[in-house]
């Protein structure tokens, strides 16, 4: 499954695309937090497992439609977390009452409808991405090596796929591996250093870091198929050969400019950065 966040409003929602069901996932906490308003993230949980009581008792479908999955939690960890299709969460919008019940029905509705248009046509996935990233302020050079990285990424796990590993858990260990070799920092950290939780790290990269990235993820693939690495331990040794790769380049770049290239620049929106501040995060 593939983890992709949404946002509704300036509210990020988390979603996982199940590729079996050809379906969009979305965490019913975070839509019971865009319907009851709620700022407080615990409250939202609270408040859904009283309705997810009541609606038990009264032996709706909605509840029993609910799974659970592991998705990213506040501090970044993976934790599990009730998921629903649209199509469940259309009918859960209805149990609360809330002036967002409409717009959150018709937004849900509509993504329903891109997803359709995007297995009849990928380049709209491209396209769509492109002008979320451009709304968000970001420069047409920042974007393109965004999705550069993302094909090279995507190159990679095809190989893995294809070579006895497992998407999921060791698809995170592999890169885990990649990114601590060359940036010197685990992927949890980094996005620590960036005051992220359950954002997408790559969407808040400076384009050195992306370039780096990208580096290290490349010279991973090139390794592991001219070994024709197979299975967990020949493709750690790619993924570690392949980062101390980008790592020499990140430190002879950094030796020249005197400027460190892994840094706690982020894109997030300003006041989410000054309540970051006040909480005391990086």
């Amino acid at each position: 499954m593939k983890m992709l966040p949404v946002v509704f409003e300036e509210r990020e929602i988390r979603r996982v695309y199940d590729e079996k069901s050809e379906t969009w996932l979305f965490s019913v906490v975070d839509i019971i937090q865009v319907l009851t308003q709620q700022p407080d993230h615990q409250a939202s949980r609270k408040y859904w497992k009283v309705l997810k009581g009541r609606l038990t008792k009264e032996g709706s479908e909605v509840v029993t439609s609910c799974y659970q999955l592991k998705m990213a939690a506040e501090d970044g960890k993976q934790r599990l977390t009730d998921v629903a299709s649209p199509e469940t969460l259309l009918r859960l919008v209805q149990s609360v009452p809330s002036p967002k019940a409409e717009p959150i029905k018709l937004w849900l509705a509509k993504v329903v409808y891109e997803r359709m248009q995007e297995m009849a046509d990928p380049a709209r996935s491209l396209d769509r991405a492109r002008e979320t990233w451009q709304k968000h302020g970001r420069s047409e050079k920042w974007i393109q090596q965004r999705m550069t990285g993302q094909e090279t990424r995507n190159k990679l796990t095809d190989y893995w796929a294809g070579h006895e590993i497992k998407k999921g858990e060791e698809y995170a260990v592999l890169t885990n591996i990649i990114h601590q070799e060359w940036s010197e920092v685990t992927v949890q950290d980094h996005k620590a250093l960036k005051g992220l939780k359950s954002q997408n790290l790559r969407d808040h990269m400076s384009e050195a870091e992306l370039i780096f990235t990208a580096l290290a993820e490349l010279s991973t693939r090139q390794i592991a198929e001219k070994t024709d690495a197979t299975g967990m331990d020949e493709n750690k040794f790619a993924a570690k050969s392949g980062g101390n790769i980008a790592k020499k380049a990140r430190l002879e770049l950094e030796q020249k400019t005197g400027q460190r290239v892994v840094t706690g620049q982020n894109y997030l929106p300003p006041a989410r950065v000054k309540k970051l501040r006040r909480l005391g995060t990086p």
